[in-house]
């Protein structure tokens, strides 16, 4: 019991600055987004803005070189 509520009190605080930090991005999509605001579109533009070191390794042509090799798919009846 006392383990756990070690274990609880240790989260806490990465917890609630994750969180604060993901709110924060959001708060700064959601302005500069408003025109454009859907759902699936806001949650896109967060994992890029909260990953961001990530989304700096790809080149926007890498991105484009990509989608453009893709096959196209087509469902068969």
């Amino acid at each position: 019991m006392i383990d756990r509520l070690i274990r609880l009190i240790l989260t806490l605080p990465v917890s609630t600055a994750t969180t604060e930090s993901a709110f924060s991005a959001m708060k700064i999509c959601k302005n500069r987004l408003r025109n454009k605001m859907a759902d699936e579109f806001l949650a896109d533009s967060l994992v890029v803005y909260i990953e961001k070191e990530i989304a700096e390794i790809f080149s926007s042509e890498y991105v484009v070189d990509v989608f453009k090799n893709l096959k196209g798919r087509k469902a068969d009846f």
